[in-house]
């Protein structure tokens, strides 16, 4: 990985709203509830961007995997790392349809072979590449209203509609935590160890460490189009309060063939002082049941720097403990109608009694 020119960004103000909105969500979520539970799972796999929508109160999620990696480093006299990863999130819906909490890891085990010397030297190196915990906040949903079927026009069903693009939007807040005292993979390096040649070493300049703890924020959209489309974006700002913050987007776009199978193609830029890169893609998703979902990907960096072709398939799978949303004024409707409908019943036996009574006065 190269260094890139050193560019400052002011965050106080921004993370001065961003803790009053997240104490604001928080609060305000215990109170709030829109249905967008679905019957089906909703999982942020495949692909690394996550989607706009909670799994659902009272849902339990996990969405894990494994994965192969291989490197291939320009600046480092073409020095490899071969391994493999195993990545796992959790995904709980409480308090709220639109809140859950989320946790997301990826562990890395693999052969570190240096070329930087006469005699190429192999590390086997192992650690994680990412620990994350945060909450989620659906903020706007777009389909919280549903729409009317037009039963005379299969246009107006089906035909593209400007509000499609009107996207549901979320908000992640939460923490990065790097317990690990040596850590081999400094702000996810996988060439940490070579990172600095002896040169540099001998001008007593020291390995870059990152902190235990660092804060990371995800915007989230979605947008739903032509029944079978689904394009996601996520802006990221990454590692703030380490050595290193870090920017980056995705976009994904998801394509439905049928009501089990799936595509989709996915663009990732990620930027900070330490490095830069851009990746892509490409994989396929099948509906086992409405609680399992199994996926793969493939996917390649774009610079040499290093460059980096990786491979991956997982699954996604629900324990579905939810239960409708019931407002107070529904449950007293249903009160009413109930109440309604026992007085109806009174009311007719009382009529009935009524009419008997009169016969036998009449017979008398």
């Amino acid at each position: 990985m190269y260094r890139c020119s050193k560019f400052d960004i002011n965050l106080t103000y921004i993370c001065s709203m961003i803790n009053r909105w997240s104490v604001f969500l928080f609060f305000f979520s215990a109170f709030y509830s829109s249905a967008q539970y679905t019957d089906q799972i909703n999982s942020n796999r495949p692909g690394a961007s996550i989607g706009a929508f909670a799994v659902g109160k009272n849902v339990v999620q996990a969405e894990a995997g494994a994965e192969f990696r291989n490197y291939n480093h320009a600046g480092y006299n073409n020095s490899t790392f071969r391994g493999g990863s195993g990545f796992l999130g959790l995904r709980w819906g409480f308090l709220s349809e639109t809140l859950e909490l989320t946790y997301e890891g990826q562990y890395l085990y693999g052969n570190l072979n240096s070329k930087l010397y006469s005699q190429p030297k192999s590390y086997t190196t192992k650690g994680f590449l990412q620990n994350f915990i945060g909450l989620k906040y659906l903020i706007y949903d777009p389909f919280k209203k549903e729409r009317t079927t037009n039963v005379y026009s299969w246009k107006a069903n089906n035909g593209f509609k400007l509000r499609e693009l009107i996207p549901a939007v979320s908000i992640t807040l939460g923490t990065n935590i790097n317990f690990e005292k040596n850590n081999p993979f400094p702000y996810s390096n996988v060439f940490g160890k070579l990172y600095r040649p002896i040169f540099f070493q001998n001008l007593g300049i020291q390995p870059d460490e990152e902190g235990p703890v660092s804060m990371k924020g995800t915007l989230a959209t979605q947008s739903h189009f032509l029944g079978t489309w689904v394009f996601v974006t996520n802006f990221t700002y990454d590692r703030y309060l380490s050595d290193y913050p870090q920017i980056n987007y995705i976009l994904t776009l998801t394509h439905t063939l049928d009501p089990l199978w799936s595509v989709y193609l996915e663009h990732q830029a990620e930027r900070s002082d330490l490095y830069r890169d851009k990746y892509f893609r490409l994989g396929a998703a099948y509906l086992w049941n409405d609680n399992l979902q199994i996926e793969a990907t493939l996917g390649s960096s774009l610079k040499n720097t290093p460059n980096l072709i990786f491979v991956n398939a997982g699954a996604s799978y629900r324990l579905d403990f939810h239960k409708d949303f019931i407002s107070a004024e529904e449950i007293q409707q249903k009160e009413s109608k109930s109440q309604e409908r026992q007085l109806k019943k009174a009311l007719k036996g009382n009529s009935k009694g009524e009419m008997k009574r009169s016969r036998k006065a009449k017979r008398n």
